[in-house]
């Protein structure tokens, strides 16, 4: 039997008298990699903050559902030591901490000395650009470095659930190839992933399933290689 690592029914999100998510039912199984797709403003990324309750103040409505037990209202740090991580849009590193230590706050919820080491090993062995600059102030990294420093850093924590906002923006072609594969390899490794991306054509590739967002609304579902073959996919976001 699946089991559901995710289950959204009826989300609305409202900020004052502007409706961002119209009320959405979307539902992420162990071990997906599932995406949603869209574009700018289509209500993706605050899909994403209602679930790990870092909305600014507005009204939520509807049941967000994570491996059975409702957690809406309930605070990101809770979220995090019952596994449930997330990499922000805009990658969110600490600037004036050291790679290193940017790792380790990754691992707070963890008291495994030995463990947590051997994670970071793990990464800087996914990312050995990281490995070279360990010492160096995250803030002086580019954009992709700090990219796959965000990754690394969410997945020090073990996550049961790991939700990927955007992970492409901003980022050079060869770039974005790294960290698709590195999304993949994740993947891989019976980490579930739910990704917010705009780059509709790598991340169905990489999805077992995928939803289209617009206007605050799902229009679209299924699986995702079908999704890449869907003439309506293909014309509003693939560019064919």
């Amino acid at each position: 039997m699946t089991q559901s690592v995710l289950k959204i029914s009826g989300l609305k999100v409202a900020y004052g008298g502007i409706q961002a998510v119209k009320g959405i039912d979307l539902e992420v199984n162990k071990g997906e990699l599932v995406t949603l797709i869209g574009a700018n403003g289509a209500g993706k990324t605050t899909t994403l903050k209602a679930i790990t309750g870092t909305l600014p103040d507005c009204k939520v409505d509807g049941d967000i559902h994570y491996l059975g037990k409702p957690i809406k209202g309930t605070t990101s740090f809770q979220l995090v030591k019952q596994n449930l991580a997330m990499v922000p849009e805009g990658r969110g590193v600490f600037t004036r901490m050291s790679i290193y230590e940017n790792l380790l706050m990754g691992a707070y919820v963890r008291d495994d000395k030995a463990g947590v080491e051997a994670d970071i090993e793990k990464w800087f062995g996914v990312f050995p650009r990281l490995k070279e600059r360990a010492a160096q102030m995250a803030g002086t990294l580019s954009g992709g470095e700090q990219q796959m420093l965000a990754m690394a850093r969410a997945l020090m924590s073990h996550p049961e659930l790991l939700l990927l906002d955007e992970p492409s923006m901003g980022l050079s072609p060869i770039m974005v190839e790294k960290i698709f594969e590195v999304v993949r390899n994740v993947s891989a490794q019976g980490v579930t992933v739910l990704l917010v991306e705009q780059n509709a054509k790598l991340a169905l590739q990489a999805a077992h399933r995928g939803y289209v967002m617009d206007s605050g609304l799902v229009t679209m579902s299924g699986n995702a290689k079908d999704m890449l073959d869907d003439p309506r996919v293909k014309a509003a976001y693939l560019g064919e």
